[in-house]
């Protein structure tokens, strides 16, 4: 394990309004509001000593419409506007990450999740992946070398998804997560789905068939056994179905500059650093950065 890579990537735009949510409101002396960055290291920084990550890399989402929007105008369209408290604290972040050398990767027309998987899908062979998120929707890359490590109810407590949990939790394989999601939906993300059909069922369904394609292969032959009211739902929404399918599926090839070398975590100026948080009023994070690095 000495030489072992061990990635994390973060899904910052994530991590960070999990951490504004999950803490009250803090400011520094010159009123600038601190919450959620120091809710977001508290994450980092206890992940990368839970899993002993050697290498760091952050992914953010941009303003911009994505490609997914184009393919459902109305993709996200019922999110409220993001916080004042949590838009000013995007630059604070991004200024700690810099100051330790972490690189960052955002690009236009994508999200943070296709950079995630690309990078992911890319070094699994070469690395052990941790993604460390503030929601569930990178489940479906987990494998032998990927895995999801995600705030539990408060920030202090963690859960690390391999396979077995996401089985656990959700009665499919990461494989069928998508498959799952394009039965049931996405709220936050505006994802149809299939009205009617909740997780229960979703995950009965895809037990027994696999995956939304084979699905509606069955329901095509009118041989499926199925509940009235299921098959019902199913044949009047097909559309959404497999709109929601190509909507949760993440981009796995993007074309980007990624040296993972460049990842290599801890050696960055501590000077620099103990200023920034000097700054922010984090009078003890710099103790935490050193018992995980130095």
């Amino acid at each position: 394990m000495e030489n072992e890579k061990r990635l994390i990537i973060i899904d910052s735009s994530s991590l960070l309004y999990r951490a504004f949510h999950a803490l009250p409101p803090l400011t520094n002396s010159k009123g600038q509001p601190t919450g959620a960055v120091y809710g977001f290291l508290l994450i980092l920084f206890k992940a990368i000593k839970d899993v002993q990550a050697n290498y760091v890399v952050a992914c953010f989402d941009t303003k911009k419409p994505t490609f997914r929007h184009e393919q459902f105008v109305d993709y996200k369209a019922h999110r409220a506007p993001t916080p004042d408290g949590i838009i000013s604290q995007f630059p604070v972040i991004k200024e700690v990450l810099g100051a330790m050398n972490i690189p960052l990767f955002e690009k236009e027309g994508f999200e943070a999740d296709d950079l995630i998987a690309t990078i992911a899908k890319k070094y699994a062979d070469s690395a052990k992946v941790f993604i460390v998120s503030g929601d569930l929707d990178n489940l479906q890359l987990v494998d032998e070398n990927i895995q999801v490590y995600t705030p539990g109810k408060s920030i202090k407590e963690t859960i690390l998804y391999d396979k077995a949990r996401v089985v656990e939790r959700f009665g499919v394989t990461p494989e069928q997560m998508n498959d799952f999601k394009a039965l049931t939906g996405d709220n936050s993300d505006n994802v149809p789905g299939v009205p009617g059909i909740g997780k229960t069922t979703a995950a009965d369904l895809i037990q027994r068939f696999g995956s939304i394609k084979n699905l509606y292969d069955e329901l095509s032959t009118d041989t499926a056994i199925l509940k009235p009211k299921v098959k019902e739902a199913l044949k009047a929404n097909k559309e959404k179905a497999f709109l929601s399918l190509k909507l949760v599926e993440t981009v796995k090839d993007m074309e980007i500059n990624f040296n993972i070398e460049v990842c290599k975590f801890g050696n960055f100026d501590q000077q620099k650093l103990a200023a920034i948080f000097k700054e922010l009023n984090f009078t003890t994070m710099m103790d935490k950065v050193s018992s995980i690095v130095f």
